[in-house]
Formats: C-alpha cells, structure tokens, sequence
C-alpha cells in the first residue's frame, strides 16, 4: 500500500481550508484517509501561527513508515524543521514572459534613439561654435 502524506480540500466555495492527512495514494483527494495529521488554513496571514497546524510525532511516525509527502507538505515540513531543505530548479522562475520582454525591448529601443538624438546636436553644436570663433 503505497501511501502519501497529501492535502484534503474542505472548506465552502473560494473558501479553501485543508486537512493534512496520511491516505492510501489510491484514495481520492477528498475521499477516505488514514488519519488527520493537521490542518492549513490558507486565507490565515502568512505569520498567522494557526494557518499551519500539524502534530509533528505523527509525521514523523508516518514518513517512517515510508509515507511520501506532496510537493507542498514537504514545504510545510521544511518551514516546521521536520525535513531539511531540498534544492529545486526552476530555470525559468525569473525570466519574464514574451509581452514583458517585447514592452522592455521597445523602451531600450526608445532610450536608446532619445540617447542619439540628444548627442547628435549636442555633437553640432561645440563645431558650430569653433567655427563662429
């Protein structure tokens, strides 16, 4: 039985609350579980100390038992202490989309022909003066 340590969405309409629960990975999200590990409240401020509560023992126990955590279970693992931090790549996190970089290319372009036209007759201008001496 292959089991995972996962979320379990409750909560009404745009109004999410989730249970932290150990479940058979077979079972679906909202469906049968083992047993209630904790609950995250995500619409609590993030510095809330209720937003994320879990009985740690019983974690522990859990992923000793060979349980699998979720993407983000591991995260509120980590923040709690209970498993240390993974390195993750995601090359493409700070890059910006097409429409981005196009609006930064046109300023560049546009900074960079002001630039020109402005040196172009401030370049003039000292020559008109050595010849008028």
């Amino acid at each position: 039985m292959s089991m995972k340590i996962r979320l379990a969405r409750g909560g009404s309409k745009k109004r999410p609350f989730y249970r932290i629960v150990a479940a058979d990975s077979r079972m679906p999200r909202d469906g049968r579980y083992i047993e209630k590990l904790g609950v995250y409240a995500p619409l609590l401020p993030k510095d809330s100390e209720d937003r994320v509560k879990m009985n740690v023992e019983r974690v522990q126990y859990w992923l000793d038992q060979g349980a699998q955590p979720t993407d983000r279970v591991q995260r509120m693992l980590e923040a709690a202490g209970v498993r240390e931090k993974t390195e993750r790549s995601n090359p493409n996190k700070g890059t910006p989309g097409k429409k981005a970089q196009a609006r930064v290319q046109e300023k560049a372009d546009k900074a960079a022909a002001a630039a020109e036209a402005a040196n172009a007759p401030a370049e003039d201008a000292p020559a008109d003066d050595a010849t008028a001496e």
